[in-house]
C-alpha cells in the first residue's frame, strides 16, 4: 500500500478500528476514510452502495461488527447473527463492485470448534461443533470467511480474513453486561476497590485464554496487508480459506488473569467465583505459525499492556463516579 492510497476503516471507533487508525497515522498514511454509525448504517445495502460509489476506497479494513461477551451473546443471539451478516455482506460485496484492491476482514477465534485441538490451526475451521454461548456470532463470522473465499475463487479477488485472539486495549468496552472478560475484570476490581466491596466473577476460573493488545493487532493487520500479495498464491493457492490467526502464542487461566488484574488495580478485598455461570470454551489458544512465517511478532507484554489500559480506564469518563 502507498501512503497516499485511500483506505476505508469500517468500525474506526471500536477497539480494533481505533488502533488501526492510530497505526496508519503513525506510519504516515494520509488518506483515511471513516464514517460514524450515525453517518453510515452498514446494515443498509443502499447506504453502503452509495458510500462506496462516492468514496471509491482502494483498500478496506472491515473491523465493524456487533460484539460482546458471554452474557450479551446469550441474550441477543438474533441481533448478533443478523447485524454481523448484514454488515459483512454489504461491505464485502460493494468492495468487489467498486474495485477495492485489498480487503481485510476481521473475525474472531470463536469460529473454531468448542473442543478444538490446541493450539488452534487455521485448517481446524468447520471440523466440529461450536461453543453454544456464542454460536450465532461465530456462524456470522464463518460466513464472512466463506464469502471472502468465494469472491476470491469466483472473481479473482484477494480478500483476507484475520482471526484475532482475545483483544484488549484503550477504548475497550467496560460495560458490566456487554464487556469481554479482561475489561470486565478491570472495572469490577476498580469499583470493588473504590467502594470497598467484594468482587464476584463468572465461572470457575479454570478456562484458559490468550490475550493480545489492540495496538499489536493493528500492527499485524497492516503488516499482513503490506506483504500478502507476494505470498497469497503460496499460502492459499491450494484452495484453503484465506485465513490467518493473529495472537501471541501464550495463554493463562481466567483465575491467573484475575490475580494479575487484582494486583495491578491494588484491590485487597475478597473474590468470589460464581460457578453457576458458564465458563465458555475450555481453552482457546491460536496457532500463529503462519503469521510467524510471514515475519511478524507481538511487542506488548500482557502485564505491561493491562497496566497501561488500567491507567487509560482511570482517566476515562467511565471511572468518574469512582474517583477520589
Amino acid at each position: 500500500m502507498n501512503k497516499s492510497d485511500k483506505i476505508y476503516v469500517a468500525g474506526h471507533a471500536g477497539l480494533v478500528g481505533s488502533a488501526v487508525i492510530r497505526r496508519l497515522k503513525a506510519i504516515g498514511f494520509t488518506n483515511i476514510v471513516t464514517r460514524t454509525r450515525a453517518q453510515l448504517d452498514l446494515t443498509s445495502q443502499q447506504a453502503v452502495q452509495n458510500f462506496f460509489a462516492d468514496e471509491l476506497p482502494q483498500h478496506v479494513i472491515l473491523a465493524a461488527a456487533k460484539v460482546g461477551g458471554i452474557l450479551a451473546n446469550a441474550t441477543y443471539p438474533a441481533d448478533f447473527i443478523r447485524d454481523n451478516l448484514l454488515i459483512q455482506t454489504n461491505v464485502i460485496h460493494q468492495s468487489y463492485v467498486h474495485g477495492v484492491e485489498h480487503l481485510l476482514f476481521l473475525g474472531s477465534s470463536c469460529i473454531y470448534p468448542r473442543d478444538c485441538p490446541q493450539p488452534m490451526r487455521e485448517e481446524y475451521l468447520l471440523t466440529g461443533p461450536l461453543e453454544k454461548t456464542n454460536s450465532a456470532y461465530a456462524l456470522a463470522k464463518i460466513a464472512g470467511i466463506e464469502m471472502c473465499h468465494a469472491y476470491n475463487s469466483q472473481y479473482g479477488a484477494r480478500y483476507l480474513c484475520v482471526m484475532p485472539t482475545n483483544l484488549y486495549g484503550p477504548g475497550d468496552n467496560f460495560d458490566p453486561e456487554q464487556s469481554h472478560v479482561l475489561p470486565g475484570m478491570i472495572r469490577k476490581f476498580h469499583e470493588g476497590k473504590a467502594f470497598g466491596k467484594a468482587v464476584t466473577l463468572w465461572g470457575t476460573g479454570s478456562p484458559r485464554r490468550e490475550f493480545l493488545h489492540s495496538d499489536d493487532m493493528a500492527d499485524a493487520c497492516l503488516y499482513i496487508m503490506d506483504r500478502i500479495d507476494g505470498a497469497f498464491k503460496e499460502l492459499f493457492g491450494s484452495g484453503a480459506p484465506p485465513l490467518i490467526n493473529i495472537g501471541c502464542g501464550e495463554d493463562m487461566t481466567i483465575r491467573e488473569l484475575a490475580d494479575m488484574i487484582r494486583e495491578i488495580v491494588g484491590y485487597q478485598g475478597s473474590v468470589q467465583w460464581d460457578s453457576s455461570k458458564p465458563d465458555g470454551t475450555p481453552r482457546k489458544l491460536l496457532d500463529t505459525s503462519l503469521l510467524t512465517r510471514l515475519g511478524w511478532q507481538p511487542k506488548i507484554h500482557l502485564r505491561e499492556g493491562v497496566a497501561d489500559v488500567y491507567e487509560w480506564f482511570k482517566n476515562s469518563a467511565l471511572a468518574t463516579s469512582t474517583r477520589g
